[in-house]
């Protein structure tokens, strides 16, 4: 257990982050999902701006790599373009 007030205080933190972390990382995951189960390409083309900016803030917060929401929004944007 903590000794210090400071490493106390870091340790409520870095739940407090953690909770935050896994809940954004949880919705983005299921943002793509649903995406990639929509069969209609206008639907899925209105959704993609958003779900690709969950990916950017992702990968700018260091929750998600760089090249990951890179390679999804990629792999997103080719599965809209396969719609009919």
């Amino acid at each position: 257990m903590a000794n210090h007030k400071s490493s106390i205080k870091r340790i409520r933190q870095t739940e407090t982050r953690n909770e935050r972390n896994r809940y954004q990382h949880k919705t983005a995951r299921n943002a793509v999902r649903d995406l990639r189960t929509i069969a209609s390409k206008k639907e899925a083309e209105e959704l993609l701006p958003k779900v690709q900016g969950m990916l950017d803030k992702l990968a700018k917060r260091n929750i998600i790599h760089k090249n990951k929401a890179s390679n999804l929004k990629s792999s997103l944007q080719l599965h809209i373009a396969g719609l009919k």
